[in-house]
């Protein structure tokens, strides 16, 4: 209960949250409670692999989902979205592409263009970046996509945000209790340890992740040499 409050006190956009072992089972969770035996709407642009030879499309369709791939590998756009959506939608799923950028010729539909399609938007911003943060103002966050509209964000505990390995969820209290509720929650969730360091890095002093991000180069070139 003390890192779950942690994390809503952090997050204040979130009507609710709920964490789990880690960000990809963060998206199964959402996959099998919300998609299965349904589609999920996703950008071919964002079809990404996330590390270790694991691909985000054959990770969503174990879980029983099927994948509406949308736009094309450089240019998606709202309407691609919408004309996708239909009776068998379970959500449209944003991925923040952490680890590749495309330059050139390109566009994406921001999340708060795709909220009147009629069916749950799910963001997944990857880092656990929780708030905005100006040394990194192309980076998604937490609040910033919850205000846009997303219905809900899953995010990792262990890369921007500093803390341990986990799977953040956070979003509206209809869906986020449906994912906490469902059997599969049972077997993603998170033990006591994790829960303490993650409370810690929220309330505690800031992890050195965060430290680094605000650490003075002139500190850091003297400390190197």
């Amino acid at each position: 209960r003390g890192a779950l409050a942690a994390l809503a006190d952090a997050c204040p956009a979130a009507e609710a949250v709920h964490a789990v072992n880690n960000n990809a089972a963060a998206l199964v969770l959402a996959a099998t409670v919300l998609a299965q035996g349904r589609e999920i709407v996703i950008s071919r642009g964002e079809m990404v692999e996330i590390g270790d030879g694991f691909r985000l499309p054959e990770l969503l369709a174990s879980t029983g989902a099927r994948l509406r791939e949308v736009g094309t590998t450089n240019r998606t756009t709202a309407a691609d979205y919408a004309d996708a959506v239909g009776p068998d939608t379970g959500f449209v799923l944003k991925v923040h592409p952490s680890n590749f950028r495309i330059e050139g010729f390109t566009a994406e539909a921001p999340v708060r263009s795709l909220t009147g399609l009629g069916v749950p938007v799910v963001a997944d911003i990857g880092s656990g970046l929780l708030a905005p943060e100006p040394l990194l103002p192309a980076e998604p966050d937490a609040t910033t996509t919850l205000t846009e509209g997303a219905d809900l964000v899953t995010a990792s505990g262990d890369k921007l945000l500093g803390g341990p390995q986990a799977g953040l969820l956070l979003g509206r209290s209809d869906l986020v209790e449906r994912l906490r509720r469902h059997p599969l929650a049972r077997a993603l969730r998170v033990d006591k340890l994790t829960l303490a360091a993650l409370e810690a890095s929220l309330r505690g002093p800031e992890p050195p992740a965060v430290q680094a991000l605000h650490a003075d180069p002139v500190a850091v070139r003297e400390r190197a040499a």
